[in-house]
């Protein structure tokens, strides 16, 4: 069930809160499938919608120091992963602006 300010992601491949089914994001703004979140295996995301933002705090995590801000479902605020704000490591540059998402926090919509 999802709350009336949540917007309906159409097509096929889409993810959603595993708590609510609250559409999330789409299969294709995945980048990357081989991230680890804090309950185990995540994807990186170019984009999420429905999701509400948390302060932004600096934190320690495998690939060293990021500014990020933890991301929960607009629907039923379960938390689902976190934004990148900042990387100090430049290789790490790329993630600036984008999304992990635990896979425990999102299920396949439409069967596929």
């Amino acid at each position: 069930m999802s709350s009336p300010e949540s917007k309906k992601l159409l097509g096929a491949r889409v993810y959603s809160c595993s708590t609510c089914r609250t559409h999330a994001a789409y299969h294709d703004d995945i980048i990357a499938k081989e991230f680890r979140g804090r309950r185990g295996r995540a994807y990186l995301f170019a984009d999420v919608s429905n999701v509400t933002l948390g302060i932004a705090e600096d934190r320690w995590l495998l690939t060293g120091l990021h500014s990020v801000r933890d991301a929960h479902c607009l629907s039923c605020n379960s938390l689902m992963g976190w934004k990148y704000e900042r990387a100090y490591e430049p290789s790490q540059k790329y993630k600036e602006g984008k999304f992990v998402i635990e896979k425990a926090g999102v299920t396949h919509e439409g069967g596929w």
